[in-house]
């Protein structure tokens, strides 16, 4: 298991102790919470999805290693989430389960025993491959504040662009902005459809919560999957450089994925 820096066992306390929620926190931006209404309502209309299950072809790339394989990723509401790529080089698995007293995840290779992951890199959502159970639908959260950044042009798409990020206080002023800091998470709206087209977020080094990695999700090829749109080609970037390309073959809503697909020890 990582060592977490000193800086960071301050955020543990900070997490186990979430009744200190403030009732200061910034308020949210009123247009941009209307924004983020409908998306919400483009993306799943008067459905209601409790999880899902998506299953496709993958592409990872790693310098100059490409490996191919399945992908199956499956969410279950906004706090958990599995990812499992067997590719041709290997097995990749990642976790994220939110549902205790703080955010946590683990990762694996190769069958091995998960491995848990530093803190700093659990308060992105953990369904960052299907945005209907992202935190793009908690605009009523009181440590969430959702901004409004402007009208856009993204790759030739006009959007609208939103960024969302924890606010909790009642601890000191560097715990606040390194949880503000490694929670933002910007997404870009289709202005036309209210789509989400892209998500952006910064990833750490599992040791240092202060050197940014650029993570870029993009979304396209949306399908009506009973009720809900589904972005059917999803691709991650690192550093602006495609790491892993998802066509997906089909997708399952509300299957009701069993508890120990979550879980981590």
């Amino acid at each position: 298991m990582n060592r977490l820096p000193l800086v960071l066992l301050h955020v543990v306390v900070l997490a186990l102790s979430v009744s200190s929620l403030s009732q200061n926190a910034p308020a949210s931006d009123p247009q941009a919470l209307a924004f983020a209404a409908q998306s919400m309502t483009a993306m799943l209309g008067g459905s209601s999805v409790s999880d899902i299950a998506l299953t496709g072809n993958a592409t990872w790339i790693a310098g100059s290693d490409t490996e191919t394989g399945q992908a199956t990723l499956v969410a279950r509401g906004i706090h958990e989430s599995r990812v499992d790529l067997n590719l041709s080089g290997g097995s990749r698995t990642v976790v994220r389960n939110d549902t205790g007293a703080f955010p946590s995840g683990a990762s694996a290779r190769g069958g091995e025993p998960l491995t848990a992951s530093a803190l700093h890199n659990c308060w992105i959502s953990p369904s960052w491959f299907f945005p209907a159970l992202s935190l793009l639908s908690l605009p009523s959260d009181p440590s969430l504040v959702v901004s409004y950044v402007g009208r856009e042009n993204r790759r030739g798409v006009r959007v609208q662009h939103l960024r969302l990020y924890r606010h909790i206080t009642g601890q000191t002023p560097e715990t606040v902005s390194l949880i503000r800091k490694v929670s933002t998470t910007d997404f870009y709206l289709d202005a036309a459809t209210f789509l989400p087209v892209a998500m952006t977020f910064n990833a750490h080094p599992e040791t240092d919560a202060n050197t940014n990695i650029a993570i870029e999700i993009d979304f396209s090829n949306y399908h009506p999957v009973n009720g809900a749109q589904v972005p059917f080609h999803i691709r991650k970037l690192i550093s602006g450089g495609l790491a892993l390309d998802i066509v997906l073959q089909s997708a399952v809503v509300n299957s009701g994925p069993a508890d120990g697909l979550f879980a981590i020890e």
